[in-house]
C-alpha cells in the first residue's frame, strides 16, 4: 500500500464570479522513502493540492468536493478535524512558499520550534526547548542557543528556511510536502536547501512531494513526477520515463523551454504560445487545446481519458501517439 493515495481529488472555491474548480479529479499515490515531484505553471493546483492534503484550505470559501486522500489508510478527508490536528505537523508535514509569512514575526524562532514538540510529544518545556536546539544544529544553523533566542527579521531568507524545515521535521513526520521551499532564495541557498532536504530525507526515511516549477530540480532530487495544467494531471510516472519519453506536448514544451548549452548562439529560447485557460472559463475539451499545435477537431469537444503507456507512466491526451 503507498504511503500516500490521492484518488479523484475535486477541490473549489467560491468566489464573487462563482464557484471555480481548482484541481478537478486529479489521483497519484506517493511510496514510502520516495521523492515525489509536481510541476507546471503558476494556477495550475500544485499548491491547492498540498493544501488539500494537510486540510489548510482557506475557510469559508475552500472546499474539498469530491475523492479521497488516503494516508497510511486512514482518508485525510472524513477525519474530524481534531483527529486531523493530530496527524498535521506530526505524521504529515508542510514547508510553505514564503518563510518569512510562515514564521510568526512576534515570536521567538525557540518558543516557535518547541510549540510543535509540546503540542505533538510528551515533552515538559525543558526537554523541548533541549530537542529544539538538537534539531535546529541538524539543518545547519550556527549557535542554534542563541538563535532560539532571536526573532525572523534578525535571521537571513536561507536561515529562516532551515528553521521553517526544523518545524516541519520536528515530530519526525513519514511525510513531507515542500511548497517550492526555494523560491525566494538565492541559486546557491537554493542548492544548499535541496540538499539539506536530501539529506534529512535519508536520515529520517521519509517521503517527500516536492512541488516546484523547476525541472530541473524535478530532475536532480525526485523518482516521480507529476506535470499539472490548468488543475488536471497532463502526465505521470518516473522522472526516467517522463523526461526519456515525454507524451503530453505540455511536458514536451516545457523540456523544450530549458535553456541549452549546446544550442546555437543567439538562438531563441523555446516557448509554449498562448495563455492557461481561466478557471471560470474552461474550454469542455483538453484545457491545452488552445496552445497545442498538435489539437484536433476532436481535441475540442470532451477531455481526453488518461492513458497508460507502461507500467505507471500516464498521459491524458488523445495524440500521444502521434507527438
Amino acid at each position: 500500500m503507498p504511503l500516500l493515495e490521492v484518488s479523484d481529488l475535486v477541490t473549489e472555491f467560491d468566489t464573487d464570479e462563482g464557484r471555480v474548480r481548482a484541481v478537478d479529479q486529479i489521483s497519484f499515490s506517493a511510496d514510502a522513502g520516495v521523492t515525489l515531484g509536481i510541476v507546471g505553471e503558476s494556477g495550475c493546483g500544485k499548491s491547492v493540492t498540498a493544501l488539500s492534503i494537510m486540510r489548510l484550505l482557506p475557510q469559508p470559501m475552500g472546499q474539498i468536493a469530491g475523492g479521497s486522500i488516503l494516508f497510511q489508510g486512514r482518508d485525510l478527508t472524513q477525519l474530524p478535524l481534531a483527529e486531523m490536528e493530530k496527524v498535521r505537523g506530526n505524521e504529515v508535514s508542510m514547508i510553505f512558499q514564503e518563510p518569512m509569512t510562515a514564521l510568526n514575526p512576534v515570536h521567538t524562532i525557540g518558543k516557535q520550534l518547541a510549540e510543535v514538540l509540546l503540542l505533538h510529544k510528551d515533552y515538559g518545556h525543558e526537554k523541548a526547548l533541549k530537542e529544539s536546539i538538537d534539531i535546529l544544529d541538524r539543518v545547519g544553523i550556527p549557535s542554534p542557543d542563541v538563535r532560539m533566542g532571536e526573532y525572523p527579521h534578525q535571521l537571513s531568507g536561507g536561515m529562516r528556511q532551515r528553521v521553517v524545515i526544523a518545524i516541519a521535521l520536528a515530530c519526525k513526520p513519514a511525510l513531507l510536502i515542500a511548497d517550492e521551499p526555494t523560491t525566494a532564495l538565492d541559486v546557491t541557498i537554493q542548492a544548499q536547501i535541496l540538499e539539506l532536504i536530501k539529506e534529512l530525507q535519508a536520515d529520517m526515511g521519509m517521503s517527500v512531494i516536492l512541488i516546484t516549477h523547476d525541472l530541473g530540480v524535478i530532475a536532480e532530487t525526485c523518482e516521480q513526477v507529476v506535470v499539472m495544467y490548468a488543475g488536471k494531471i497532463a502526465e505521470k510516472g518516473s522522472v526516467y520515463d517522463v523526461f526519456d519519453s515525454p507524451s503530453h506536448p505540455y511536458t514536451r514544451g516545457l523540456l523544450a523551454s530549458i535553456p541549452r548549452l549546446d544550442t546555437e548562439p543567439k538562438s531563441k529560447l523555446s516557448i509554449i504560445e498562448g495563455m492557461v485557460p481561466g478557471l471560470l472559463d474552461l474550454p469542455p475539451g483538453c484545457r491545452f487545446e488552445n496552445r497545442c499545435r498538435f489539437a484536433e477537431d476532436s481535441c475540442t469537444l470532451s477531455a481526453p481519458p488518461i492513458h497508460t503507456i507502461q507500467g505507471q507512466h500516464d498521459v491524458s491526451c488523445f495524440r500521444w501517439q502521434d507527438i
